[in-house]
């Protein structure tokens, strides 16, 4: 076997025993720390690299304690370079890929400079031959831990700690969201800078946004299959450093600079009232099956780190469609991902996190176990228990469909509210008592569980799928530009074009879908639960079609600002602001449907359902297939939540008319007990100039083919 090079340094470099927590690369003010855990390797080299990726030292780590490899080098300051070169067995059959000529990056590395150069030095195979081992030295091709400085000023900071009532949340990409923006300076764009510039904040809270989601900003490797096909991971699914904020999204020229830009981010947004979640990926990592490269992991102690497949260790367990799966079933592997979110919110301020593939971390074994070693861990730590948990409540494996099955303290990415209310303003059959129970916070799903109707992120579009104006204008996906033949993406998307594939220049059908797009805006932020809405959707951004942007770092996938559908911005901020005035939409109990009479309740349901002819529902309504209407009465005396002071809260009555027929339909109002006149506060099918009327109770009202009317009781209420 090769051994690797290691050069001699000009001036020898002292190495003290150091300590073995914790982990990673630890500066102090006078030198820095490493460790590094491996319980597979027999020594653990540092070596340490210049500006111009030449490396300066490679020396042996002179301590080990409980599988810790640690050593303290003075003088080694922020900015300082380095990776590691793990010696140990490799034998791929047991479960070991140690190989010392693999350059690897740490764990726990904070962060990360530089690209991956894809050749055969960084896979420990000769590529056709993956029973080979090939000892060429990849240092050269990779990029290189950083240390960093831990102090910066965060002044008066504090997280905004939004009730999870009051949250509106925005998913948004980094770049995606910032890179053609007009305000924005050129060498901003694009970046962590951007996203705290005053043009983009002011953009987020007109529209009532007080939580930003952002998609994975962890370092993560660009995969060599995208580049070789002139592409590109856009999206960022492919981590490989759970500490380290990547460089790609900023503007700072200096090796480790994207730490600083990104808590400057976190504390502009902070000053604005707006908190940070965090879109984490812990269910994989960018080294991929046996195939796939020894970036980190797989050479530092594969079988601790990685889900292997227990009659054959070569081959790696996928629970995720991306080649392995994290081993949550391992204390070091456990520690690293609660390592990881405490830095996240200790060290860089986050306010949460949404966990892609979540229901990969209950697989401890086979089975999802929403009562995990993972969970478990969550439940008992005193920081990352108090931040938002947000589960995206699937994965790919066999009963990787999770949701509502999650512990009380998580909310969960509600799939079946995205199904339900897109095949209901399509017109499918059969979708009116699954619509009303989305719409009211689907307690079918997390009331069982002591959870609220805040367990349920509601959403219709999130970054997986059809921009919201392309939901309502194609009914199939057009992913010929990602180079798969159309074959990747979602094949079924429950939209509709509205008759049209694409766009059109007929007036009609352009109404239509503008008018669809106002009414799932208006469900989702009138709906009991948390809205997400997705960057661009509030502005009408288009992908042309394409369902799975994934690879497409370019105009396709980037907001559009300069042909923004500035109407349909105003009429996004006219409906969140009124969720924001009202908290009849932002309940934190579940309806009960029952006479509301304790403190000073006024005798009617806090909430009650109507056939259009004014008519409570029966079953036989409920029931019947065909029906696509129906008003619902939300009761502003019937809500059973104390504010800060322990004084019940009041709110207006208000009665929503939801028509997804293809025809206006009369409604009658509910009778006068109910609210003896009924203003309009939004209609999605009313044109500019149209001067609201009010309604007496027992009227008749019209709501036109597929829109929403809302109507306020005009008596305003004590609150």
């Amino acid at each position: 076997m090769s051994q690797p090079a290691n050069p001699q340094v000009n001036t020898p470099l002292e190495i003290w025993p150091g300590k073995a927590y914790p982990l990673g690369a630890t500066y102090d003010g006078t030198g820095t720390n490493f460790a590094l855990f491996s319980e597979a390797a027999e020594r653990v080299e540092l070596c340490l690299f210049d500006a111009d990726g030449e490396q300066t030292a490679c020396i042996t780590l002179p301590e080990v304690d409980g599988f810790v490899w640690h050593g303290f080098v003075p003088t080694i300051e922020p900015g300082q370079r380095y990776g590691y070169r793990v010696h140990g067995p490799y034998d791929p059959a047991a479960g070991h890929r140690c190989n010392p000529n693999k350059l690897l990056l740490d764990p726990y590395a904070k962060a990360i400079q530089g690209a991956f150069d894809w050749n055969q030095s960084l896979f420990s195979y000769n590529f056709g031959d993956p029973d080979s081992r090939n000892d060429d030295d990849s240092a050269a091709s990779m990029p290189k831990c950083v240390v960093i400085n831990p102090y910066f000023d965060w002044g008066v900071d504090r997280p905004p700690s939004h009730e999870y009532a009051d949250t509106v949340i925005y998913e948004a990409h980094v770049k995606g969201l910032t890179q053609t923006h007009p305000d924005i300076p050129e060498q901003l764009r694009g970046t962590y800078a951007a996203v705290a510039h005053p043009v983009i904040i002011d953009h987020l809270k007109t529209l009532g946004v007080n939580a930003i989601e952002l998609m994975p900003v962890h370092h993560f490797a660009n995969d060599s299959t995208l580049i070789d096909k002139g592409l590109s991971n856009y999206w960022g699914y492919n981590t490989i450093g759970f500490l380290a904020p990547d460089p790609k999204y900023s503007s700072s020229p200096n090796p480790g600079g994207q730490v600083q830009e990104f808590k400057a981010m976190v504390r502009a947004l902070h000053e604005e009232g707006i908190e940070v979640i965090l879109d984490v990926v812990y269910n994989h990592t960018a080294e991929g099956n046996h195939m796939g490269p020894t970036l980190s992991m797989r050479g530092i102690d594969n079988a601790a780190y990685y889900r292997l497949v227990d009659d054959d260790k070569r081959y790696y367990m996928d629970y995720t469609g991306t080649g392995n799966s994290l081993n949550v079933g391992h204390p070091h592997s456990l520690q690293l991902i609660m390592d990881s979110l405490r830095y996240w919110v200790t060290e860089m301020h986050v306010d949460g996190f949404r966990f892609d593939l979540a229901s990969t971390l209950a697989r401890e074994f086979y089975d999802v176990d929403r009562l995990s070693t993972f969970f478990e861990l969550v439940q008992q730590d005193p920081i990352v228990s108090q931040v938002k948990l947000i589960a995206e409540p699937w994965d790919v494996g066999p009963g990787g469909y999770q949701v509502g099955n999650f512990p009380p303290q998580w909310t969960e990415w509600n799939g079946k509210y995205r199904d339900t209310v897109r095949d209901y303003w399509r017109g499918e059959p059969a979708t009116l008592d699954e619509f009303a129970s989305r719409l009211t916070g689907s307690a079918d799903l997390y009331e069982d569980t002591a959870r609220r109707p805040v367990a349920s992120i509601n959403f219709v579009i999130a970054h997986d799928g059809f921009t919201l104006r392309d939901l309502v204008s194609y009914n199939e996906k057009h992913n010929d530009a990602n180079g798969e033949d159309n074959n990747d993406g979602e094949s079924h998307n429950r939209s509709w074009n509205c008759g049209v594939e694409g766009p059109t220049d007929d007036p009609e059908i352009n109404a239509l879908r503008s008018r669809q797009q106002r009414n799932f805006l208006t469900t989702l932020l009138l709906s009991q639960g948390v809205p997400m809405i997705a960057h661009g959707d509030e502005l009408g951004r288009t992908q042309q079609g394409n369902n799975n942007v994934y690879c497409q770092d370019n105009e396709l996938s980037w907001i559009d600002w300069e042909n923004a559908d500035t109407e349909l911005i105003e009429f996004t901020r006219s409906v969140s602001a009124i969720r924001a005035a009202h908290p009849v939409f932002r309940r934190r109990r579940f309806f009960s449907g029952r006479p509301v009479r304790q403190r000073g309740g006024d005798g009617l349901p806090d909430i009650a359902w109507f056939a259009p002819d004014g008519s409570e529902m029966s079953d036989e309504d409920w029931d019947s297939g065909f029906a696509k209407s129906i008003a619902v009465y939300l009761n502003g005396q019937g809500i059973p939540d104390l504010d800060p002071r322990g004084q019940r809260v009041t709110d207006d009555s208000f009665v929503m008319f939801f028509n997804a027929h293809y025809e206006a339909l009369e409604f009658v109002l509910p009778e006068e007990r109910f609210g003896t006149s009924w203003e309009p506060v939004i209609d999605t099918a009313a044109t500019n100039g149209e001067e609201p009327k009010t309604h007496d109770a027992g009227a008749k009202v019209t709501v036109d083919a597929r829109s929403v009317l809302v109507l306020r009781s005009a008596t305003v209420s004590e609150t």
